[in-house]
């Protein structure tokens, strides 16, 4: 059959609705990562890219990664690029509303479209594996002694593990106005420094840390869930008498401008990736754990934590 043919018959069957799901709802599809190569927001926009790919609703993805600024960088690429694209996606999290309380940028959240959260992820606090504390008793007595001589690694100003540092200092009575956090730009960053013993302790989403827990680069010494976490035996800071409990979730947001039938499409073929083999697949890997909220209630859920973490960043004096 001739090509011209061909896609004549195809278009004939998308008229009459008969043309396999996979070929009518697959489109290339763009996917704005806010961060640079290697963090948490990298690895799941990837793992999501492949799972929609996986479920027949994406026939490929592209990927822009624009660090800096909690995610307000290529927040704001996203909002002036991609205006009425019923194709593009950004993901994101909770580490970027904790940047556009401390920072102010010029452009929020309001501005694009809330489609799903994805998934929820505890923090973990490494040592890197030459350093000269043995455990997070140690570190928190050093705190005491010297707050500005502890060097607290992790995201941008605003993540997680910044509020969790915070909230440590606080509650083991030091000044949290007084800790010397050292932002980076991604996890690529942040492991580095790490590693290469240029901090204290870091702190991230167990994903970003896995493998180098498992090879002995680094030492974990608390996690921020309620109970341990299934895959790592490591006591949680409540279990070591520091009452700070934070979770890091991710979502995905669509392009200002579209259409609710647009968000809704959307929607369907993200819900449709996350219960892929790749996906599920990817989850594991992680140790994250599915979170799916999608539409009104999702965009419901960021006004509130929005709130809340004001709220908390605002008690542990980051703003």
């Amino acid at each position: 059959m001739r090509r011209d043919t061909f896609l004549k018959s195809m278009a004939a069957l998308a008229v009459a609705g008969t043309v396999p799901t996979s070929w009518a709802q697959a489109a290339a599809m763009k996917m704005m990562l806010p961060a640079n190569p290697g963090g948490g927001w990298d690895t799941t926009g990837r793992a999501l890219g492949k799972a929609l790919q996986d479920a027949g609703v994406a026939s490929s993805v592209t990927y822009d990664n624009k660090g800096g600024a909690a995610g307000a960088i290529g927040l704001a690429q996203f909002v002036n690029g991609s205006k009425n694209d019923a194709n593009a996606l950004m993901v994101m999290g909770a580490v970027m509303l904790g940047g556009i309380i401390t920072g102010k940028p010029p452009v929020t959240l309001k501005q694009v479209t809330p489609l799903a959260r994805l998934t929820s992820e505890y923090n973990v606090f490494v040592l890197p594996a030459n350093s000269p504390f043995k455990n997070m008793g140690e570190v928190i007595a050093q705190l005491k002694k010297d707050p500005g001589s502890v060097k607290w690694g992790g995201g941008s100003r605003g993540s997680t593990e910044h509020i969790a540092a915070a909230m440590i200092a606080k509650a083991v009575g030091v000044d949290p106005a007084k800790i010397n956090y050292v932002a980076f730009r991604g996890g690529g960053e942040a492991i580095s420094a790490i590693l290469g013993g240029n901090v204290t302790i870091g702190g991230s989403g167990y994903s970003e840390f896995a493998e180098y827990i498992a090879s002995g680069k680094m030492k974990p010494v608390g996690v921020t869930s309620a109970e341990r976490l299934p895959s790592l035996d490591v006591p949680t800071l409540k279990e070591q008498g520091i009452d700070v409990e934070i979770g890091n979730w991710r979502g995905v947001y669509g392009a200002p401008g579209i259409s609710k039938q647009q968000r809704d499409e959307l929607i369907a073929k993200l819900e449709k990736a996350t219960k892929s083999a790749a996906w599920q697949e990817a989850l594991k890997k992680n140790d994250w754990t599915p979170a799916w909220l999608a539409g009104d209630a999702f965009a419901t859920f960021v006004d509130k934590e929005f709130s809340s973490l004001q709220d908390t960043m605002t008690r542990a004096g980051m703003v």
